[in-house]
């Protein structure tokens, strides 16, 4: 223990004695961070819009004219007993016209010229929220597009597939961005416990003639690299914090429909960039001074 306490001891003073090249050292750590903390943040607010949108997503099934109410009604009892649909809700024409008449506003007078609705009967059906991909939503569609005395069935599918094609290729971003940063990120602690490590040899030769151990000598500089991805870890969740909160309550202002797609973050949204940079940086420092011959 006595050890550690003094390698922990010693790492923080080279911190402090080194700090313009720990400061340039942790504010390229804490920038990686932050660009990985951006795409997995944009990744976890597109898939909390989708489910979000998956609580009111269903499908709009209209019904061909002159189906008789025993008709309507056996197709409602088949949606009815759909494993795939939580709700359905049928619409008449009178209902679907009024609907009509009161999205359009001050511009429904239009409306009055028409001397019968030309409106169809339909059912909205809700999906379940693990249906809610392209392919599924598609097969559903196609489905219940060959049932008797369904006419057309509707959906946003152009917007769903962006949406969900987007959220994907974020998570692939992602995923092979944050490996790149991670190595990046090793590679930089590397490069400066070992820098570190040659500035401090007549202090390491010192130590080696009155018997220190080779964990002796080197635990000093895997505590510093531990310290510097901590602090960039940090520096980086500060940044996240700040930009976030800038995005979510200024910009919004002025753009409200980024509301739309942007939820607060919760505290632990902050802790992995503190862990990660920790991580790596142990390792890239770990790897530095097992590299070294002395």
């Amino acid at each position: 223990m006595r050890i550690f306490l003094f390698a922990a001891e010693t790492a923080l003073k080279s911190v402090w004695h080194e700090k313009w090249i720990n400061l340039l050292t942790v504010l390229s750590i804490s920038i990686g961070l932050l660009i990985i903390s951006a795409f997995v943040t944009i990744t976890q607010n597109l898939d909390s819009v989708l489910k979000r949108w998956s609580k009111d997503f269903g499908l709009v099934v209209y019904l061909k004219d002159g189906l008789t109410s025993g008709e309507e009604s056996t197709l409602r009892d088949y949606f009815m007993h759909d494993t795939d649909v939580i709700s359905v809700k049928y619409v008449s024409r009178e209902q679907a016209f009024e609907e009509l008449r009161q999205t359009m506003g001050e511009q429904s007078s239009v409306l009055e010229g028409f001397e019968s609705n030309p409106l169809p009967p339909s059912f909205e059906l809700t999906l379940k929220s693990e249906l809610l991909t392209p392919s599924n939503v598609e097969r559903k569609a196609s489905e219940i597009q060959h049932l008797n005395g369904v006419d057309e069935v509707q959906y946003g599918e152009k917007w769903l597939s962006s949406l969900s094609t987007l959220a994907n290729i974020m998570k692939v971003v992602a995923v092979f961005l944050g490996g790149a940063i991670y190595i990046a990120i090793a590679f930089i602690t590397y490069s400066t416990i070992k820098i570190f490590f040659y500035r401090r040899k007549d202090e390491i030769e010192t130590l080696k003639l009155l018997g220190a151990t080779r964990t002796f000598i080197r635990l000093p500089f895997i505590l510093e690299g531990l310290f510097i991805g901590v602090l960039a870890g940090v520096v980086s969740s500060l940044g996240l914090f700040g930009t976030y909160s800038l995005l979510l309550n200024k910009i919004s202002a002025f753009l409200p429909s980024i509301s739309i797609v942007m939820v607060p973050l919760p505290l632990r949204a902050y802790i992995p960039a503190p862990l990660a940079g920790a991580l790596m940086s142990f390792l890239g420092s770990f790897v530095a001074v097992g590299t070294i011959r002395y």
